[in-house]
């Protein structure tokens, strides 16, 4: 375990989390801590337990410079250490009998037809869990990145259906964001946030 994991809290992480925008090249994440950063990620929460995420984990030079005209030419997916594409699963219901296989007969049945019976004929259902779900495993893959010393950066800005056609993603899966991790070259905007009364609403509106 990194010694920045050791140390950093999660109201450090929150805080010191910042959308970084221009990353060192040549930046290398070990493996084995990539592969912490994205176990924590597959600990978010989900509906039904279903774990809607998919992370397409582009790493190769050659791979990151192929998002660049997909993502309008912005530099950190070409410089960053890593860019994850978060896709959400617009068929998670099928993974229902799997995820129940160790629950008693009548547990299973329940839940795999509850969840069949949300999903049937329910297009916008599908696509509602699935990136609502991935968004949920995004936000922990960027909190756990930074609380091991990385920086991210949340990116809706990209073509979609040019991303679906050149990483060949099958139509099974929604592209949500793409998050490059890696090392800022220079530090991330300063950012305002609404008073915390312009965001709460207490009761009733």
């Amino acid at each position: 375990m990194s010694q920045v994991n050791q140390t950093i809290s999660a109201e450090e992480a929150i805080l010191s989390r910042h959308s970084v925008r221009k990353y060192e090249r040549d930046v290398v994440i070990p493996q084995a801590e990539l592969d912490e950063i994205l176990s924590l990620a597959h600990s978010a929460p989900s509906s039904w337990n279903l774990q809607h995420w998919r992370f397409l984990v582009i790493q190769e030079q050659a791979n990151k410079d192929r998002l660049l005209p997909i993502a309008f030419n912005q530099q950190q997916v070409s410089d960053a250490s890593v860019v994850v594409v978060v896709l959400g699963d617009l068929e998670a219901n099928l993974i229902a009998p799997k995820i129940y296989e160790s629950a008693t007969p009548e547990i299973r049945d329940m839940m795999v037809g509850q969840i069949n019976g949300a999903y049937e004929n329910n297009p916008a259902v599908a696509r509602d869990e699935a990136i609502r779900n991935a968004s949920l495993a995004a936000m922990q893959l960027m909190l756990a990145a930074r609380a091991k010393g990385y920086d991210t950066v949340p990116m809706g800005g990209y073509n979609p259906q040019a991303l679906i056609q050149e990483f060949k993603i099958p139509a099974r899966y929604v592209p949500v964001m793409l998050l490059p991790i890696g090392k800022a070259a220079s530090p991330a905007r300063a950012t305002e946030r609404l008073p915390l009364d312009n965001v709460v609403i207490n009761e009733s509106f």
